[in-house]
């Protein structure tokens, strides 16, 4: 089954959100991340500036994330960039 954009944009919010209240997360969601990321800029369909502005920065944790040494540090380091990247997909998919 193939996940629609308000899907995706849906299951990366969570997984950012879930992450930065639980301060942790496993090298499957930061994969998760990647691939959520990757297919959104393929798709091509997002037409909201800020969010393609971010999509790399959110890749980019997501890549930084499967290869960081701790975890929490990594999430805690990103708290306020996690913060802003979960604000900007709830203005474009409230739900």
């Amino acid at each position: 089954m193939t996940l629609t954009l308000n899907n995706q944009l849906r299951l990366l919010q969570d997984i950012l959100s879930e992450q930065n209240e639980d301060c942790c997360g496993e090298i499957s969601e930061y994969q998760q991340i990647k691939r959520l990321v990757q297919a959104m800029m393929a798709d091509g369909t997002i037409s909201d500036e800020q969010l393609l502005q971010l999509l790399p920065e959110i890749y980019n944790y997501g890549r930084q994330g499967e290869i960081a040494h701790n975890d929490a540090e990594h999430i805690t380091a990103n708290k306020e960039k996690i913060n802003t990247w979960v604000d900007a997909i709830q203005q474009i998919n409230p739900e």
